[in-house]
């Protein structure tokens, strides 16, 4: 096999998840752990892909448990070098994979946390002089937006009822339902709140600019703390949409569905948190 540098190799992978639709956080998330394990191999004056061997993959492994990185990070960083090589291997840059016998850390899964009825009524409480953060909460809350999806909803794809959410990265378009809650909070924003503006984005700043997801975690956050509400994070508020949907008997293909998983295996970790279903309805999406 001719010489290939570890950076070439690392390019190489970067700009095949690029052509697979990857998104750019799980590129850079990719990027980073793969950059990590390149600067243990230089350390050790290893600096051509095809010197890597299974041996030096189990140091590198024992040196991310000495420095103190979690069960969960170490099998984390460890998928990514498995991608990486499996890769490679496929390209026909290597031979042979060395991270093939390297095997993960055991540790339980976290499960999705949700937020009790006592927690999100704060939280509505907390902001309901804010128009517009209300609207917010309740598209994650009621319709299982992720915080994207809310940066990115153009004025277009609304209509009465539903809205249209456009494809982006690897997420599918889909539309997605309103209930009486969501809808409501959604329309006062647009008629009291959102002022002229050439932006076509429906969130947008008191200036009129678009606001940006970082805006949004920001802003929830606050409404968070000034709620009490503590150890919990704005994908919650989707967490919470989808186990009440389940628990409230919807289908769990409707549920992944509106939600948008791309596996029905993403929305079947959700029933963990149920402890007991209420008789199914039929597929109306319940009110929180």
């Amino acid at each position: 096999m001719p010489d290939t540098s570890l950076e070439l190799a690392l390019t190489s992978f970067t700009d095949a998840l690029t052509l697979k639709g990857k998104s750019t956080n799980t590129i850079v998330a990719y990027k980073g752990d793969i950059n990590q394990l390149i600067n243990f191999l230089k350390s050790r004056n290893i600096t051509d892909i095809n010197a890597v061997n299974g041996s030096q993959l189990e140091d590198f492994k024992k040196d991310l448990v000495k420095d103190n990185y979690t069960a969960k990070s170490v099998s984390r960083k460890l998928n990514s070098i498995k991608n990486f090589f499996s890769h490679l291997t496929a390209a026909g840059t290597i031979t042979l994979d060395p991270s093939s016998e390297i095997k993960h850390p055991k540790y339980e899964n976290d499960l999705p946390k949700i937020l009790k009825p006592i927690e999100y009524r704060s939280l509505r409480d907390a902001c309901r002089n804010d128009i517009r953060a209300t609207a917010i909460v309740e598209l994650m809350l009621q319709a299982g937006l992720r915080i994207k999806e809310i940066e990115n909803l153009k004025m277009e794809n609304v209509s009465t009822g539903e809205i249209f959410i456009e494809n982006y990265e690897s997420h599918p378009a889909r539309t997605v339902p309103l209930n009486n809650s969501a809808k409501s909070a959604l329309t006062r924003y647009l008629e009291e709140v959102r002022v002229a503006t050439k932006t076509k984005n429906v969130f947008i700043t008191k200036t009129g600019r678009h606001l940006l997801a970082r805006n949004i975690r920001s802003l929830l956050n606050r409404y968070f703390d000034k709620a009490d509400i503590k150890g919990v994070k704005v994908n919650d508020l989707r967490n919470t949409f989808i186990v009440y949907q389940l628990k409230s008997g919807v289908p769990i293909d409707v549920v992944s569905q509106v939600v948008g998983h791309k596996r029905i295996s993403t929305t079947e970790k959700y029933l963990e948190l149920i402890d007991g279903k209420e008789e199914s309805k039929g597929i109306k999406l319940k009110e929180l």
